[in-house]
């Protein structure tokens, strides 16, 4: 019986992308990559210095400069073709790289991503993990096919001794557990 691993997912089947792999003995993480090539880019485009430069010369905002802004100022979905497989009482943590920030200004705006058991294998998506990104350099950073993006994680959770049972099953993909 298999316990917790990964797999591509039917899209990239046919892609020649690599599994997750440790990258030493001792690394916890194991090392995911970007799917295909993916432009991520910069927060610094017009639509955000914009907003700052009506902040600072004290002109009113209106929902449409905050509209506009909000289309530069967000994460991507960056795309890794990978799936996990995990036991029900585990998840997969994904954190950043630590040399992200500092070389090519990346970051998890999250600071980390939790990748649920039943996230596997779910309807909308297949289970495919997406790898939630933020570009705060000053220009676009091109992501190549293969290169380390981040890192996952599997944890053990423990769960309330007075919790209800739970029964509600996902029904969705990225973001589907949530309101």
């Amino acid at each position: 019986m298999k316990k917790r691993g990964f797999e591509i997912v039917t899209k990239y089947q046919s892609a020649n992308l690599s599994l997750p792999v440790r990258s030493t003995a001792h690394s916890a993480g194991y090392d995911f990559a970007c799917a295909e090539d993916f432009v991520l880019p910069s927060i610094w485009h017009y639509n955000f210095v914009r907003l700052f430069r009506m902040i600072r010369n004290g002109k009113p905002l209106v929902d449409d400069d905050f509209e506009r802004a909000s289309k530069t100022l967000k994460p991507f979905l960056v795309p890794t073709g990978i799936k996990a497989y995990m036991q029900d009482d585990e998840y997969l943590m994904i954190a950043n790289r630590s040399s992200n920030p500092l070389k090519k200004g990346l970051v998890i705006p999250n600071g980390v991503g939790i990748i649920d058991s039943d996230y596997y294998g779910n309807d909308a998506n297949e289970g495919e993990i997406f790898i939630q990104m933020l570009n705060f350099s000053p220009r676009d950073v091109i992501l190549r096919k293969g290169e380390r993006i981040g890192q996952g994680i599997f944890m053990p959770y423990l769960v309330a001794d007075d919790e209800v049972a739970v029964t509600t099953k996902r029904t969705g993909g990225f973001g589907s557990s949530g309101r």
